[in-house]
């Protein structure tokens, strides 16, 4: 085999022989069989806290369904409110939430203020 080699602008031609070619190069591991098509395990259902409580008149009370941050509360004591009226306004990974009233009526209590943190279930307001 012929290579030819230029140094600082000179080239130079040379004849080279390899030898030990094959002994030279270096083994690999060959690689293992492919596995079977991936099957996970099976997941156990996730434990979900219930987004209203299991007793009680559940229309008189506004609950938080997740954990975050209110932003605004949007009524105050005696305030009347319509159904689906927005009562407050929770921020939970970057989202905004808002929370609305079950039912027309009174505000009974605010028990939440804005830059508070809330648990999932966590009472807000009530209604008489």
């Amino acid at each position: 085999m012929k290579l030819r080699i230029t140094i600082e602008g000179k080239a130079y031609e040379a004849e080279v022989e390899i030898l030990e070619a094959e002994e030279s190069a270096p083994e690999y591991p060959a690689y293992p069989a492919a596995p079977p098509a991936f099957v996970p395990a099976s997941m156990p259902a996730p434990v979900i806290a219930p987004q209203q409580p299991e007793a009680g008149d559940n229309d008189n009370e506004c609950r938080s369904p997740v954990t975050g941050m209110v932003i605004k509360v949007n009524v105050e004591p005696g305030q009347a409110v319509q159904p689906e009226e927005v009562v407050a306004v929770l921020e939970s990974m970057k989202m905004e939430m808002h929370i609305t009233a079950p039912r027309a009526g009174v505000v009974k209590s605010v028990l939440v203020t804005p830059g508070s943190s809330v648990k999932v279930n966590q009472l807000m307001v009530e209604f008489e």
